[in-house]
């Protein structure tokens, strides 16, 4: 049923195929289907029929409105991942935490720890606003592949992740045109349990292909009723894998080490202070080319690579399940990526330098975010009004003394901020409406340019529940973008194998960036119809389906795209300069459903998308090929054992789906078959072991350059051990 608002409690269609009719009937389609993405069940009861008690409880969050409610009830494309999720899918990279997740791809070199993330087709300067522990990461360093828009995060830290796919800028700050994607890392919560005042995680993994090598411990304690203390920290080191044709990829091999320390008061009654330090440091060899005879090319540029991600979070929350008037969120934050270079290999030359040049690139942000929902009942309509604010300020400083890199990387300082009011309201059981209104407003500055905007984004979602089981929603949305330092000011040379063309700056290179300081904002105008679907004891007593669909619309005015023009002798473009497109629409079909019985559970999730500049129908860049994932997995050994199988077809890029002047190549379809196994002879300790890619598949993700790894075994431990008090002659077991 629609959720009663409440506190927290803690050309397209040419090339593709896909027309509106095509649409249409997916969500008819979905009602039908009963596979679902991993689920948290538990075991069957020894007389056949399920435990409701051991079937997984549906997920909370509140990521879509600010308000709880649970995942398949919220009027949004929205996916969760918890604690269990992330165990069965045992990841080594960033990429690997979204598998098969829905209308959201992650890009990610096997040669840079960097990635960032695409949803529904948009990527890159924060049309994806991503969060650390409530600190938005704006790292950005164009590059092949990723770069544009990144981050850099260690998956051994996370407890809980949650992606909103689409326009939902009103309650998260400018920019988020694509989607929300929030990180939660591990807290004194999710290593002990209440009652308990002490306890200790250990984890270790080892990796077949490089090798790889893992390894965690964190603690955790309360100090009394009010003080809670959390530290801990990672390493993960990883050789040179082999592609799925036993060939080694090389620059594929890095380290990793992180640190991580909470403090959280409890000042009085129902509010919580919470301080969080988050130091992340990796080392690494990147280039940019792509193999030849799987090797570098002889001449490519080579860079060892030094990354330190800092971020400093406080946050102040107020929430009294008797006071309706006030239910405060607020947190204050400052993030730093340092990504230090040395051309260790390569020609030299005046964009790149020589080998022992140094450069670096370095974003430094300091930002705030504050709401507050009061929440009444008039005339029988259950009302929650949020009311909040948010700034961030970038201040880029990128210094390349001995080629270009601070040409096509330029240092600047941008500042966005703006304000919101969000009405969500529920009428008995079966009417729920949610509408906002954004305003926001930017400044740019940098290299004698000078720019700012502002811009009011309305919302507004309706949803009907006519019985329990099936919701239907209709939604409106408008995002706000403003341009990156990176897309305004942009000059010099891309590095050239052999030089063919010299730009304005006097820089000389394969073509040229061009700076655009009349670049405008990207309004996204977002239409979505949405289905959720619930279904309690259908095959047998207590067993649970769980399945939300929608198909959508995005139109970009003034989307924001790189363009190549001035064609040179060589019939390859001379510029290359960020420009408005007048139009860009997209729009797709989003399917993510879940099945659990207790002793077995099974998935399916289905993405297809399109995307074109409606001016000159051409296909736009940033589509991701259309997939299809699904899981069918067991329960045994009174859920002590956990076997699971994971399948995933992506569809090809071909050339026809890609505009004529794209830096990316196509990319044929490709199978991945992933498996896990997992063993938990008792609550304190779990075993693991997965095998990825299990086909070998040889194959290479669309936007990237350099194949990704073949067959891959991994193993894994874990240990936790506490106690109720700190002399307790034998600790207590942790159980959640």
């Amino acid at each position: 049923m629609a959720g009663e608002p409440r506190r927290v409690a803690a050309s397209g269609a040419r090339r593709h195929g896909l027309s509106k009719a095509v649409l249409c009937s997916g969500v008819a389609v979905a009602a039908l289907l009963t596979l679902a993405a991993p689920v948290r069940a538990q075991s069957a009861s020894t007389n056949g029929s399920v435990n409701t008690d051991m079937v997984s409880l549906d997920t909370i969050t509140v990521a879509a409105s600010f308000t709880e409610e649970r995942a398949i009830d919220s009027l949004a494309a929205i996916s969760v991942l918890r604690a269990d999720d992330l165990e069965q899918l045992m990841p080594s990279r960033t990429q690997d935490v979204f598998f098969g997740m829905p209308g959201t791809s992650v890009i990610q070199n096997g040669n840079s720890t960097q990635a960032s993330i695409n949803i529904r087709g948009l990527q890159d300067f924060g049309r994806v606003a991503v969060f650390i522990d409530g600190a938005r990461q704006n790292f950005t360093q164009l590059g092949h592949g990723t770069g544009a828009g990144s981050f850099f995060l260690e998956p051994g830290l996370l407890a809980d992740v949650d992606v909103v796919r689409g326009p939902v800028s009103n309650i998260y700050g400018s920019g988020a045109i694509g989607g929300v994607v929030t990180f939660r890392t591990k807290d004194t919560d999710d290593i002990i349990k209440p009652g308990q005042t002490w306890g200790v995680e250990s984890s270790g993994e080892f990796g077949s292909n490089g090798p790889m090598g893992y390894g965690s411990l964190f603690a955790a304690a309360r100090v009394g009723q009010n003080v809670d203390l959390f530290l801990g920290g990672t390493y993960r080191a990883q050789q040179n894998y082999d592609d799925g044709d036993g060939n080694e990829v090389p620059g594929t091999g890095y380290d990793t080490w992180t640190g991580i320390a909470k403090a959280t008061f409890r000042p009085a009654d129902n509010h919580e202070v919470k301080v969080t330090g988050l130091n992340y440091d990796a080392d690494y060899t990147t280039y940019n080319a792509a193999l030849v005879n799987n090797e570098i090319p002889s001449g490519s540029t080579q860079y060892g690579t030094t990354v330190l991600n800092q971020t400093v979070t406080t946050s102040w929350n107020y929430s009294n399940p008797d006071d309706n008037l006030f239910d405060w969120r607020s947190s204050i934050y400052w993030n730093r990526v340092k990504q230090d270079q040395t051309k260790v290999a390569g020609t030299p030359s005046t964009v790149t330098g020589a080998i022992g040049d140094p450069r670096t690139f370095t974003i430094d942000t300091l930002g705030f975010d504050a709401n507050n929902t009061s929440r009444f009942t008039w005339n029988d309509i259950r009302n929650a009004i949020t009311v909040g604010g948010d700034y961030f300020h970038d201040d880029v400083d990128n210094v390349d003394n001995y080629g270009f890199g601070d040409g096509y990387n330029p240092s600047g300082e941008r500042g966005v901020g703006g304000a919101f009011i969000q009405w969500k309201a529920n009428y008995s059981s079966w009417l729920e409406a949610v509408a906002a209104v954004r305003y926001d407003s930017y400044t740019l500055n940098g290299d004698g340019v000078s720019n700012s905007g502002d811009h009011v984004s309305p919302k507004f979602t309706l949803g009907l529940t006519p019985w329990n089981w099936v919701t239907l929603y209709g939604t409106f949305a408008e995002g706000y973008r403003a341009p990156a330092v990176t897309e305004t000011l942009v000059n010099g040379a891309h590095p050239p194998a052999i030089p063919l063309v010299f730009c304005p700056d006097g820089s000389f290179g394969v073509f040229c960036f061009v700076p655009n300081p009349n670049l405008r904002p990207e309004i996204g105008k977002n239409k979505e119809v949405g289905l959720n679907l619930r279904f309690d004891d259908i095959l047998t007593k207590g067993d649970k389906l769980r399945a939300k669909a929608n198909i959508y619309q995005n139109d970009v005015d003034d989307y924001i795209e790189l363009v190549g023009y001035n064609m040179t002798v060589y019939g390859t473009y001379a510029d290359y300069q960020y420009q408005n497109i007048a139009k860009a629409r997209i729009r797709g079909f989003e399917l993510e459903s879940t099945y659990d019985a207790g002793l077995w559970f099974a998935g399916l999730n289905v993405t297809l998308n399109e995307g074109e500049d409606t001016g000159s129908g051409e296909p736009l860049a940033n589509i991701m090929p259309n997939n299809v994932a699904a899981t069918l997995g067991a329960r045994l050994l009174d859920n002590k054992l956990t076997m699971s199988v994971r399948w995933q077809w992506v569809a090809a890029k071909t050339a026809a789906d890609l505009p004529s002047d794209t830096p990316y190549e196509p990319t044929p379809s490709f199978n991945l078959v992933n498996v896990y196994l997992g063993y938990q002879p008792d609550p304190n300790v779990l075993a693991q072991l997965s095998v990825e890619n299990l086909l070998n598949e040889q194959y290479v993700q669309y936007q990237q350059f350099l194949p990704s790894a073949g067959i891959t075994v991994k193993g894994g431990l874990r240990f936790r051990f506490g106690a109720d008090t700190i002399a307790a002659a034998t600790p207590a077991p942790i159980v959640k």
